[in-house]
């Protein structure tokens, strides 16, 4: 961090320097560090080694800086240890909140410590405890004021600029170690020496779950730019997904979805509802995931199928939520190749003419038969749906009223999606 530096004398009071109070910077700042302790709450939770090492070095530096600005000294190479100790922190974990309340209350005691300096000795001088200060003395704790200020300032930025570019290194680090994991997994390598680098156990089984996020208006709303508004969904999806999981979620996820691994002892099928429903709060658009159950060996071959699962979802206009083999087994095993494929995809052939009425089969079996929620979804009256439902059956020789003939309608729609494959 480049840091401006104009040449100026340092500042006086009642003919004394004003950073004399503050010139043993050891002994005070093991002063300083004792009152954090007691009174500065995020101190008191920190190991004796952070308080009695990394926050007193802090506090000396400072300290350092304080009399260096007061007696109008070059501050630079100070400002660069200060640089260097907050990477440290960051490194080790030392919460930036505590190096800011540390900063600040030690500035706190610091100015009230050349303040009551300057006004003892005023005391003394006059012999009387209300005393007139002269002008140059006010003139130079008007300057002490808003050098306090400055050196906030200065102190303040350098740990902030610091300590959060050698987090977004040590984050770096571990999200490209994470990424390699989870692509070794997905990839059916072996993972056990990438997992103790990454500091992450694998699990004996996971969730292995296909992820599909749509995009959102905003997108491709003219005036705005649709890749920094995909890129903010992504962001907050992946945050909340750490917000849930933590590290033990391991994912590939792009603006469009992804894989999530997520180990069966991190969530239950309903805690992965709720998680489903929580990312699409977080994306701002319905979320629609599949999920397959598999052994770290058996990853890529679940991944596969997740995939295929939800690719098949989206064929169906599926509701966007949860779905998992056993609730589309009959489906999966429809868009097998065979004569039977063909077969039941040709029963539709009479509606080629009467897009209308396919559509509305269409909404209908994916609102699970809900008549009202059908008619919403096409914008039109519930007896309209009910009067092409009949037409269908007309079309078609198939009742979809009837059990019998909403299974092959159903096979029928499922297959005819497939049969161009």
């Amino acid at each position: 961090m480049a840091v401006e530096n104009t040449a100026r004398s340092g500042l006086t009071f009642s003919g004394q320097p004003m950073s004399s109070p503050l010139k043993d910077v050891w002994a005070l700042s093991r002063q300083m560090v004792g009152h954090f302790v007691e009174n500065v709450a995020p101190c008191g939770t920190l190991p004796g080694e952070a308080i009695y090492g990394d926050v007193t070095t802090i506090t000396r530096t400072c300290l350092e800086i304080a009399v260096s600005m007061l007696d109008g000294e070059d501050i630079p190479a100070k400002i660069g240890r200060l640089q260097e100790a907050a990477a440290q922190w960051a490194r080790e974990g030392v919460p930036i909140d505590t190096i800011h309340h540390a900063i600040h209350e030690g500035f706190q005691i610091g100015f009230d410590l050349v303040v009551d300096t300057a006004a003892a000795k005023y005391r003394m001088s006059s012999g009387h405890p209300a005393f007139t200060i002269s002008g140059e003395d006010y003139e130079s704790l008007v300057g002490a004021a808003k050098l306090v200020v400055a050196m906030l300032d200065r102190m303040t930025t350098a740990v902030s600029l610091a300590y959060v570019r050698e987090l977004r290194s040590v984050v770096g680090e571990h999200h490209t170690a994470v990424h390699t994991l989870t692509s070794a997994l997905l990839g059916g390598h072996p993972t056990s020496t990438m997992a103790r680098e990454c500091g992450i156990e694998i699990a004996d089984s996971y969730a292995v779950v296909a992820l599909s996020i749509p995009a959102q208006a905003e997108e491709s709303e003219p005036g705005l730019d649709g890749k920094v508004v995909a890129r903010r969904k992504l962001r907050r999806v992946q945050a909340e997904l750490a917000t849930r999981c933590g590290d033990a979620a391991l994912s590939l996820l792009s603006v469009d979805g992804g894989t999530i691994l997520i180990p069966c002892t991190t969530t239950t099928s309903l805690e992965l509802e709720d998680l489903i429903a929580q990312l699409s709060r977080a994306a701002r658009v319905p979320v629609t995931a599949t999920a397959v159950t598999a052994t770290p060996e058996g990853v890529p071959n679940a991944a596969d199928q997740a995939h295929e699962l939800l690719d098949m979802v989206h064929r169906l206009d599926c509701v966007p939520g949860v779905y998992r083999f056993d609730d589309l087994a009959l489906e999966f095993q429809l868009t097998r190749p065979g004569p039977g494929r063909e077969y039941l995809g040709s029963l539709l052939d009479p509606l080629d003419e009467h897009p209308e009425l396919l559509e509305t089969l269409q909404r209908h079996i994916s609102n699970n038969l809900n008549r009202q929620r059908t008619a919403r979804v096409l914008h039109v009256h519930t007896n309209t749906v009910d009067y092409r439902l009949k037409r269908i059956g007309q079309l078609t020789g198939f009742d979809p009223g009837q059990s019998s003939g909403l299974w092959y309608l159903r096979s029928a729609l499922v297959a005819r999606t497939y049969r161009a494959c």
